[in-house]
């Protein structure tokens, strides 16, 4: 769930998350559409797939023993599987995410652009020659600690840094021209209308195809543009991030009756079971602003 995402955002998500799914045999045996609802708003969906998909196959195989078979698991890369083998299972595996090779930059005062393949393979070998091998969990969070509070990527706090002595970046007066990371892609702006058209105590929704790769089968409000003639409020606005696009999303709402059936295919969904399917991060703020 801490991939890409604020452990602030996270863990309302990581308790309910436990709650519902208790066990690896819990989660193991729940359908996919259970999994992708309990997910639901937090994104970046395909690591829930992958969980799920992970543990079917430990619920099989067993819980992993060794990096190696960490890092056989769906969804799990390198620094996934470092970071489990050491804090887990108290192996000598050094974690490698942005805020380590941040530090590390630092510490070694490598300009390197931290995006190419070289330099994160130098990355790696450094934090590995400085993993204590003695307490690689407690070392590993310790790094990823230093560079959350203390090694800021812009206004690092070098005053209160426990290793501020041992900083090369800090010796030659380059700790804020580091790391080196090519400029981001321009943002792109992207307007969304999205409709809220009630029946009843229904809500029409859209479900996405399943062969979609990020947000299959997740349902959504469907565009206000499909009805020309609906006549509609204004009930909010908002703005949404996925990586490059941000979404300036302005919602409507309307009620439609029985003969008007929306084109493309949907559903009438009841209110009150909206929180038992999987629903996109935007339709979620979205149905929000009907109650505010």
């Amino acid at each position: 769930m801490l991939q890409q995402t604020r452990v602030e955002a996270v863990i309302p998500y990581y308790r309910l998350f436990l709650k519902r799914f208790p066990s690896i045999e819990s989660l193991a045996a729940a359908p996919e559409s259970d999994v992708l609802t309990a997910w639901s708003g937090l994104g970046y969906y395909s690591r829930a797939r992958n969980l799920h998909r992970a543990a079917k196959q430990m619920a099989v195989e067993g819980v992993p023993a060794t990096y190696e078979d960490i890092l056989s698991l769906p969804g799990v890369g390198p620094y996934t599987a470092a970071a489990i083998a050491s804090i887990a299972l108290d192996l000598a595996h050094a974690a490698v995410d942005g805020n380590a090779i941040r530090v590390i930059s630092r510490l070694t005062n490598d300009a390197s652009e931290i995006t190419s393949s070289a330099a994160r393979h130098r990355f790696a070998e450094e934090a590995a020659r400085l993993l204590d091998p003695r307490r690689p969990g407690d070392f590993n969070q310790a790094v990823m600690e230093l560079g959350a509070t203390i090694c800021l990527p812009r206004t690092p706090a070098c005053g209160a840094c426990p290793v501020m002595k041992f900083c090369a970046a800090r010796a030659a007066g380059t700790e804020r021209e580091l790391p080196v990371k090519l400029k981001k892609p321009e943002t792109r702006d992207v307007t969304l209308d999205l409709a809220i058209l009630e029946r009843g105590d229904c809500v029409f929704l859209t479900r996405r195809s399943a062969a979609e790769r990020r947000l299959a089968d997740f349902w959504e409000l469907p565009a206000k543009q499909l009805f020309p003639r609906l006549k509609a409020v204004k009930l909010a606005e908002f703005s949404h991030r996925i990586v490059n696009d941000r979404f300036r999303v302005t919602v409507w709402h309307g009620r439609i009756g029985k003969r008007r059936l929306p084109p493309g295919e949907g559903d009438w969904v009841r209110i009150a079971d909206l929180r038992r399917i999987p629903l996109t991060t935007v339709t979620k703020k979205a149905l929000a602003a009907r109650v505010t």
